[in-house]
């Protein structure tokens, strides 16, 4: 009898431990965002495209963990958000470049005469 208790007293801690690790991460991801949202919004113009090569070089490494994530010993619910990841950091990195392409592209001399 006292093993039964103590391992569903085990298994109510297991879980009390999951959902405090759950609640701090969801807090940190919070924590970023907002972060990053002020840091964001006070950028200079000026500094944009610099600002955008380097937001590019993050979604880099977002790509490999989340393709890391997608591997098959994962639980379908994991990979689903692995894949959803890697299309969201995919499309990140490739609307960035576009953009930078496209701002670096203003500020080259035009040939002829205009000026």
């Amino acid at each position: 009898m006292f093993a039964a208790n103590s391992s569903a007293n085990g298994t109510e801690a297991l879980k009390g431990a999951e959902t405090s690790e759950f609640v701090s991460s969801v807090f940190v991801f919070m924590l970023a965002t907002f972060v990053g949202l002020d840091v964001i919004r006070r950028v200079s113009r000026l500094l944009h495209t610099p600002l955008m090569s380097l937001t590019n070089a993050i979604s880099a490494i977002a790509v490999v963990g989340a393709i890391l994530v997608c591997g098959p010993e994962h639980p379908g619910f994991v990979t689903i958000l692995g894949t959803i990841a890697v299309f969201a950091s995919m499309t990140n990195i490739v609307s960035g470049f576009l953009i930078t392409d496209r701002m670096l592209k203003m500020f080259k001399k035009r040939e002829g005469g205009k000026k």
